[in-house]
């Protein structure tokens, strides 16, 4: 099948790849030129765990297109998949996704079957379909096209395998004829029909919010247990293992820490807030979600400060972690960026180590931000510490020789945002341990 994607973002490259993989010619495009031009010469754009081969293994099915025109030609289905950032209000901001759809019915020359990946609000298809019917209007056209929702369930480190192997594909349009084309289009990553899902656009919109809602609110729940669990001297991770071995409830997502971050979570839920509230409704459960999450944040170098006292000028401490999870180099809202920011407002210099966002740290996470230097390894960045803060859990980061840390450090004191560690084995260790819902060992 011949397909274009607007928009090589995370999602469209990726999604691009994988069609490719399947034997489709894709076309992809981007108003990003430098972008287009690196990603002609096989120079990512973000750094995800097998992009770069599978990109460089369909180089002869993936067309990085000049234009938009040149790419509709002779396709079949052109997918949407530009970002939607927040707006002012909190809410999801879909000009982008208008303005793809108006430049899609400029140019589109045969009947097209349009599919929003974008995540968008409840509603978006309706209005692509009117922006794409108000620009053959003006051109006099009568060319028919349809219009789905198709949203998106990457995960970011696992994106490749998640969008090769998905849990489930939907897709919303009351069109049977696009139904059919995406059912043949995701055939062959879907080969058991029970989990391709077909519904209206307007409930397979609200899916990908809920879906994501429900997530953002496991960890934020787990988040509040933890804090209540460290006041009242129960230790959270007995407690999740308690929990998570009831069936109905399971482990995922239910992991404490010092808060979530990305490019999905924060924006989706407070978005669903945003356009409830339009729809006169007050989503209260939702609000403190994003509320809870954010207070969160704050909670490792709180911690820090009731240790070392609220002046931390004249200290060094080494963080872990700057990616806003492992196996990724986004830092959209990581919890790094509070804590650090935390640290160095009390006074304290920063010695940072990621194994793949120190170029985002330097470039616009932390750019500015003088009492932040970064290290070329994780032992360097402990070298003189006054203790170590780890803030993602990289899998490096699981099994340090603990001995050469204690030997380099200027005091053995580890606070630990993600519980990486055994509380008694870091007592054996002789580290002062703090994690996040649980005390230290008596």
């Amino acid at each position: 099948m011949k397909i274009a994607i607007i928009g090589m973002g995370y999602v469209g490259l990726v999604t691009a790849a994988c069609f490719a993989e399947m034997g489709n010619d894709v076309r992809c495009v981007d108003t990003d030129e430098k972008r287009m031009e690196n990603l002609r010469r096989g120079v990512m754009p973000v750094f995800e765990p097998g992009l770069e081969a599978l990109v460089s293994a369909n180089r002869d099915r993936l067309t990085f297109a000049q234009n938009l025109p040149e790419a509709l030609q002779s396709c079949e289905a052109c997918f949407i998949a530009v970002g939607t950032p927040m707006n002012g209000a909190g809410g999801a901001d879909v000009s982008h996704v208008l303005e793809a759809a108006r430049e899609i019915g400029r140019h589109m020359t045969q009947p097209l079957c349009i599919v929003d990946k974008s995540t968008v609000p409840v509603g978006t298809a309706k209005r692509v379909r009117q922006a794409v019917q108000a620009e053959l209007d003006a051109r006099s056209s009568n060319l028919s096209f349809m219009v789905a929702a198709n949203p998106e369930f990457l995960k970011e480190g696992s994106a490749v395998s998640d969008c090769l192997k998905p849990d489930r594909v939907i897709i919303g349009t009351g069109s049977p004829e696009a139904a059919a084309l995406l059912k043949e289009l995701y055939a062959p990553f879907v080969m058991n029909s029970e989990y391709f899902l077909l519904m209206d656009a307007e409930s397979a919109e609200m899916t990908k919010y809920a879906a994501n809602a429900m997530l953002a609110a496991r960890i934020s729940f787990m988040n509040e247990i933890a804090n209540i669990c460290e006041r009242v001297g129960a230790d959270v991770n007995k407690v999740r293992v308690g929990i998570g071995s009831d069936r109905r409830i399971g482990f995922q997502f239910i992991y404490p820490g010092c808060g979530y971050g990305g490019s999905c979570f924060p924006k989706d839920v407070r978005a669903l807030v945003s356009f409830a509230q339009d729809a006169g409704y007050e989503a209260r459960l939702l609000q403190a979600v994003d509320e809870v999450n954010a207070r969160q944040k704050h909670v490792i170098a709180e911690k820090v400060t009731a240790r070392f006292g609220p002046d931390l000028a004249g200290r060094k401490f080494a963080v872990w972690g700057l990616s806003f999870k492992p196996d990724t180099d986004d830092m959209r809202e990581a919890a790094s960026l509070t804590v650090i920011g935390d640290l160095t407002a009390a006074g304290a210099h920063v010695e940072a180590y990621d194994p793949k966002a120190m170029g985002a740290a330097r470039e616009s996470g932390l750019k500015g931000n003088d009492r932040v230097s970064y290290a070329g390894s994780k032992y360097e960045a402990v070298r003189g510490a006054d203790a170590l803060v780890l803030v993602t859990e990289w899998k490096e980061f699981r099994s340090p020789d603990f001995y050469e840390m204690k030997e380099h450090m200027k005091h053995p004191v580890i606070f630990d945002g993600r519980n990486q560690y055994d509380a008694a084995q870091m007592e054996k260790h002789g580290f002062e341990y703090y994690q996040i819902g649980a005390g230290r060992p008596a």
